[in-house]
């Protein structure tokens, strides 16, 4: 099974892919309906655990969808 940091790699890393065109949905309490839409150009950095944005440290158990160039490529 492709780990929601391997799938975020390859969007930063391969020659064919963008991460400014991901969408990356994640758990976030106290937002409406308890969710939050990352964009792939506000992502900074790719840690082990979490992935890291101007504003926060998000671990990677709380993604439940990444949508790429308008496609679901995961979903929990």
């Amino acid at each position: 099974m492709t780990t929601t940091r391997e799938i975020l790699n390859e969007l930063k890393w391969k020659k064919d892919c963008d991460i400014n065109l991901a969408e990356v949905w994640i758990v976030h309490r106290g937002a409406p309906n308890d969710n939050k839409i990352i964009t792939g150009k506000n992502i900074i950095k790719l840690e082990k655990s979490f992935f890291q944005t101007r504003s926060a440290m998000i671990p990677y158990h709380r993604i439940f969808k990444i949508i790429y160039n308008e496609k679901v490529i995961f979903k929990r």
